[in-house]
């Protein structure tokens, strides 16, 4: 009789940290590049990290510009084609984030050789080629070494007109916030490995952190829509601040206009959370006006690490119905208004 494979691990459990949640310390992130930003040397490179942009760009003519980003992470889900999906997803995001198209992208693959199948790293890959293939950006190579923890992402590549690029610092004064995904994954994540979500949650976490933002290729052509970044691993706030800065504005949002997945308030009301949300709010505190109201909920909510979450679009106000109109277009139907935009300080308030 042929001799039966050992049991290999549950993918999670062999990480310490799953998705967008295994980001690095934003405050420490900024200590790290703060000074590796600027390309005044470098003309046509447009946009580098000097304002936590989701994308590199340059640009190449009068006419196009290319998009450059990466993204990779451990497993958040124990099924490998669907983390290969979700992985994919989540790094063609930032190019759509930028209002350009995918063309093509590279795999970058790190696995503890000796504990996963050949089989298992493979249905990673295939989940993850899947996924590019059908954003148009088919993975055209790359590279892996053995590590001791899994991880899987892409390179991705796009292409733009130079003077269609959405950055996340062009937003003005009076825009209107707009938000493509719910909010609640890092929660979801949380509660997968404590074995609390239900297949319900399950579901509503995978069909999110695999639908594609191709919303942001099309946003780009509305010439009301100003500035566009994509919600992951740093939450709303984390993000939102970003655009703030970068475009010299304070928000206002509105926290009953935020959309939560049911199942992510469920178990945040349990107890479940993410020590993501803890460092997110440490690194965003000193920009936030706290209402009376405030409470932890709302804090953890919106400091969730999203894992390929959901656009954030600051548009002007006589735009938004087509904004929301090519949401769905998309298949984004959760999309929703949830703040605006003002004059003053780089600072968030609440509704």
């Amino acid at each position: 009789m042929p001799d039966t494979p050992p049991l290999q691990p549950s993918l999670t459990s062999l990480a310490r940290g799953g998705g967008c949640g295994c980001k690095l310390d934003p405050g420490v992130l900024d200590k790290i590049i703060s000074e590796h930003a600027g390309h005044a040397l470098f003309p046509n490179l447009m946009i580098d990290a000097a304002t936590r942009d989701d994308a590199a760009v340059y640009r190449i003519n009068d006419e196009t510009a290319l998009v450059a980003t990466t993204d990779f992470f451990a497993p958040v889900v124990d099924d490998p084609a669907t983390f290969g999906a979700i992985a994919a997803t989540n790094a063609l995001s930032d190019v759509y984030a930028m209002g350009a198209t995918p063309i093509f992208s590279l795999a970058i693959l790190g696995m503890p050789i000796g504990q996963l199948s050949h089989d298992t790293i493979r249905a990673i890959l295939d989940g993850g080629r899947a996924v590019a293939e059908t954003a148009g950006a088919p993975v055209a190579g790359g590279h892996s070494i053995d590590s001791a923890e899994p991880f899987y992402g892409l390179v991705a590549l796009g292409l733009a007109h130079p003077d269609r690029i959405l950055s996340n610092a062009g937003a003005k004064p009076g825009d209107v916030l707009v938000l493509g995904k719910p909010l609640g994954v890092g929660v979801f994540s949380a509660g997968l490995k404590r074995g609390l979500l239900t297949d319900a949650d399950y579901a509503a976490m995978v069909d999110s952190t695999t639908k594609l933002n191709t919303p942001g290729a099309d946003l780009a052509k509305l010439s009301g829509v100003h500035a566009m970044t994509d919600v992951t691993g740093f939450g709303l706030l984390g993000h939102l601040s970003e655009m703030c800065r970068g475009s010299k504005l304070a928000a206002r949002i509105d926290r009953g206009s935020v959309p939560v997945f049911d199942g992510a308030r469920r178990l945040l009301a349990d107890g479940v959370r993410t020590g993501a949300s803890g460092r997110n709010w440490a690194a965003v505190e000193r920009f936030i006006d706290l209402p009376a109201d405030w409470t932890d909920a709302d804090r953890d909510m919106l400091c969730d690490p999203q894992t390929s979450g959901g656009l954030l679009v600051a548009c002007s106000p006589d735009s938004v119905a087509d904004v929301l109109e090519t949401f769905h277009q998309h298949g984004h139907g959760g999309a929703a208004v949830v703040g605006e935009l003002t004059q003053g300080e780089a600072k968030i308030s609440f509704a």
